[in-house]
């Protein structure tokens, strides 16, 4: 996919929009791209991530990459905030249920930017903001310790595996919906 080899030279293929390649779709229950999401989502409230659909993962896909970030956090924080971070998750997978945790058999949670090795919800300190949810299918397992950042998921991904599909949704969440700041 040279497009994104040729993207991730100039800035980790994790911390931009990820263009539809593919028939790959993931959806959330909730919630339709680019609305709002539920309270229960966000980090003072449940906690607790989205209900998300998954369709049309290539046959030979070995493994997903599902990554939540919150890219209007540059303002506030001066960086791409991570709010979710999962790799190897199994390719046959059809649903995340809301508030899953999965078992070590079935995907790798990374540690997020507020220092967990979990789902982190939105807590926007200023105004809305946009949160993507990206998904990425590899012909690989990247086989990394939870305590990988998103940079070496995204090397390894790249480097030792082809992506074969890859999509992403947006939701929005609003600090009066709850918030740490």
């Amino acid at each position: 996919m040279e497009w994104i080899w040729r993207e991730s030279r100039m800035t980790s293929l994790l911390e931009v929009d990820v263009e539809q390649y593919g028939d790959l779709s993931v959806e959330a229950a909730d919630f339709n791209d680019g609305e709002q999401m539920p309270d229960y989502v966000g980090y003072v409230n449940e906690n607790e991530n989205p209900e998300l659909e998954i369709d049309d993962v290539p046959e030979e896909a070995e493994s997903l990459v599902l990554v939540m970030d919150d890219p209007d956090a540059r303002d506030a924080v001066g960086f791409t905030y991570d709010h979710w971070l999962v790799w190897d998750i199994d390719p046959d997978i059809e649903t995340i249920p809301r508030g899953w945790e999965p078992s070590a058999e079935d995907a790798t949670v990374g540690y997020n930017d507020f220092v967990e090795a979990d789902y982190g919800g939105p807590s926007p300190p200023d105004d809305s903001h946009a949160y993507r949810f990206k998904l990425l299918a590899l012909d690989t397992e990247l086989g990394l310790d939870p305590a990988a950042r998103k940079a070496v998921v995204q090397m390894t991904a790249t480097m030792e595996g082809e992506i074969l599909a890859a999509t992403q949704f947006v939701g929005t969440y609003d600090p009066s919906q709850g918030t740490a700041f």
